[in-house]
């Protein structure tokens, strides 16, 4: 179950790179914008902003990594980062886009749940 744990959470921080690369170099490419119902002014305005929060995207993913490699301590920050990702995915469902839920919130609890599980059977074994 561990390796499954392992690989759930990779995943979650692949989904945390290319976000954060969407958002830090392709935010002002118009299939970008317009998919959030930007339009190009706006879309400059808030380009500065959208490059923050990519580049916190790219710490999460690199939390995340650094949790599914980890030899030491790996549940704790592990629970941590996914945490990080599932209330930032409910935030930004609630204030962006729905389908954050299911880009951010679920592939995230399901590794979650994973890492749980992976963790009991550690303690029971």
């Amino acid at each position: 179950m561990q390796i499954v744990a392992t690989i759930t959470v990779t995943f979650v921080a692949f989904v945390h790179i290319l976000i954060s690369i969407v958002e830090m170099f392709f935010w002002k490419n118009p299939v970008v914008y317009q998919r959030f119902g930007f339009t190009a002014d706006v879309a400059s305005q808030v380009a500065p902003i959208v490059k923050n929060a990519g580049l916190y995207n790219g710490f999460i993913a690199a939390g995340l990594i650094w949790g599914a490699f980890t030899k030491s301590d790996f549940l704790s920050i592990r629970v941590f980062f996914l945490v990080c990702v599932v209330i930032a995915g409910i935030f930004g469902a609630l204030t962006l886009k729905r389908t954050t839920l299911v880009l951010q919130t679920l592939p995230a609890s399901i590794a979650l749940v994973f890492v749980c599980i992976a963790a009991n059977s550690i303690r029971q074994g």
